[in-house]
């Protein structure tokens, strides 16, 4: 195996350090988490009509384009809804529907009222090979796991560097947030 090679096997054994560590330091502070979903769209089943639904799929904690199980595991953000009363159809914009129908798709899941759901999210693979071709948040440049803020920029901040500083907001959130 070349150098680069060893560099990103070394790396990917460091992000799975500081996933890790990250974990324990937010449990450690209980650090609120969030739910995770799976959206399940309206279907027939048996001759009855399901309505969408966001399903229960865990916790994580929300640290900006990432988010983050108890488990180790990474995730990227998807969308996110609060479980609340959709309340009545308004039909300013379709987008404002949209935003309805997850709310009620939410509160169908029996998430408790006001939970913060993340759904749509993507899992991260953590392996060289995937993070070097990641175009994702995460990836591997030059033997390096670097976090990209936005989709739409190149910027790139290393990972140690923003699992600190996000975890260090979760952990001890400014006064009134």
């Amino acid at each position: 195996m070349d150098s680069s090679g060893d560099q990103d096997d070394a790396a990917v054994v460091r992000i799975r350090t500081l996933l890790l560590d990250a974990v324990e330091r937010l449990t450690g502070s209980g650090a609120r988490d969030e739910a995770l979903a799976q959206f399940i769209p309206r279907h027939r089943k048996l001759l009855i009509t399901r309505e969408a639904v966001l399903q229960p799929a865990g916790r994580a904690w929300r640290l900006g384009v990432l988010l983050l199980a108890g488990d180790g595991r990474l995730f990227a953000t998807g969308s996110i809804t609060r479980a609340l009363e959709p309340g009545r159809p308004a039909y300013q914009s379709q987008s404002a529907e949209d935003r309805r129908a997850f709310r009620a798709a939410a509160m169908r899941g029996h998430f408790e009222p006001g939970e913060t759901v993340n759904h749509g999210f993507e899992p991260i693979a953590l392996d060289a090979e995937s993070l070097r071709a990641s175009d994702g948040p995460l990836m591997l440049r030059d033997g390096m796991a670097v976090v990209r803020w936005s989709p739409s920029t190149e910027g790139t901040v290393e990972l140690a560097t923003y699992l600190a500083e996000r975890v260090d907001l979760l952990a001890h959130p400014p006064q009134g947030a």
